[in-house]
């Protein structure tokens, strides 16, 4: 099967998240949701129907017969099984909307398809930033399902103390933990690929930890939380998803979040997740220009990719951060800051383009990474776009 993900009106709403990716390479869970759809289908390869400014680095490749998928519905059983069953030149439909159609390039594209199947899509709808650490806690238990039913899991130190039940952990080769304490009593864990637990830490589940990933020494880590691949953190966290190569490595709070990839918290910084009075929040969208409701009492920090914060900062609850954004400027900062800010409040200078392509190349190449040309032209093309 040729599986195409394909981004609809969701993606305005997720920004700032999705400035630089498809919607299907956001993290929720222990994978990505191009990862999820693909270990599902045990596809060789999906590829990604999105932005034209996007598209080379995110391809799509068409073939005479294609499955196209909204993934930011999230899969359950039934619309798994729904989807497998699609006949070719047919469409599901949902409050109006195709979520999911086995067509050609041209009828997808025209709209045009031999029959519409009008289905009741009963699970999880991922259509702001916040659903993604709201849902994370199920994501991860599914994720977890799939691993453990494909894989072996192997076996945990002597040293770690496991409250609850063991079974409830997988492991991965060439896991690193030792005198720690892992919690199942509440969610299940998941310890990926060359990644390490220092000495004195405490989780209670659920955890995805993802390959190469590291928790420092002393940290407390609660539920539903996803630390992606190469990123980094310590001090207290919950509830929140670091979505790959991001670093929250020393004291601070960070509850009910999600950052982007290349993000780097400085020490002690704090994100409140939750207002004095105990209101409902809200959070900055892009495509209304305007902050709304997240319907939420618990939302704290969206940061975008590649965005950082000088030690010290506090951050206000509900606060959402562009692209690029380096945070250092004295006080609170706005509960929305623009991509590409240099300080991080209205009135501070915009960071220089080429300034900022050096931050981002000395800092992937610590983890033996480079920024790609066609990376440069996105990040050129949201720098001109932020005016």
């Amino acid at each position: 099967m040729n599986i195409i993900l394909f981004d609809a009106e969701e993606r305005g709403d997720l920004l700032p998240l999705t400035f630089t990716r498809p919607v299907s390479e956001l993290r929720m869970g222990i994978f990505t949701f191009s990862e999820r759809w693909n270990k599902i289908f045990q596809t060789e390869k999906i590829s990604f129907l999105t932005q034209k400014y996007l598209s080379k680095k995110y391809p799509v490749q068409y073939k005479e017969e294609n499955i196209f998928i909204n993934p930011s519905y999230f899969p359950n059983q039934d619309f798994i099984l729904t989807i497998k069953n699609l006949k070719k030149g047919e469409a599901l439909v949902f409050k109006n909307k195709i979520i999911a159609a086995r067509s050609s390039e041209g009828e997808f594209f025209a709209q045009k398809f031999n029959k519409k199947i009008e289905y009741n899509f009963n699970g999880i709808h991922i259509a702001y930033p916040w659903n993604l650490f709201t849902y994370n806690n199920h994501a991860i238990n599914y994720d977890f399902t799939l691993v453990s039913k494909q894989n072996q899991s192997q076996t945990l130190s002597s040293t770690v103390n496991v409250i609850g039940d063991s079974s409830k952990i997988f492991i991965e080769n060439g896991v690193t933990a030792e005198y720690v304490t892992l919690n199942t009593q509440e969610g299940v864990i998941y310890l990926g690929k060359n990644s390490e637990i220092m000495e004195g830490s405490h989780i209670r589940g659920s955890l995805a930890l993802c390959e190469g990933s590291k928790i420092h020494m002393g940290a407390k880590v609660y539920g539903g939380t996803t630390i992606g691949p190469y990123s980094k953190i310590g001090g207290e966290v919950n509830n929140s998803i670091l979505t790959a190569y991001s670093n929250k490595g020393h004291d601070g709070f960070l509850g009910n979040s999600v950052l982007g990839e290349w993000c780097n918290l400085g020490a002690d910084t704090n994100s409140s997740n939750m207002k004095n009075n105990y209101d409902i929040i809200k959070c900055w969208n892009y495509p209304q220009s305007t902050f709304i409701s997240t319907e939420l009492q618990f939302s704290g920090l969206i940061m975008g990719d590649h965005s950082k914060s000088a030690i010290n900062t506090q951050f206000n609850t509900g606060t959402v951060v562009g692209v690029f954004a380096n945070i250092f400027t004295s006080g609170f900062p706005p509960n929305i800051i623009k991509s590409f800010s240099w300080g991080g409040k209205s009135e501070n200078l915009k960071f220089n383009f080429s300034k900022a392509l050096e931050v981002a190349e000395r800092m992937m190449k610590r983890r033996n990474k480079k920024l790609s040309e066609d990376e440069k032209d996105i990040l050129e093309y949201l720098y001109l776009l932020n005016k």
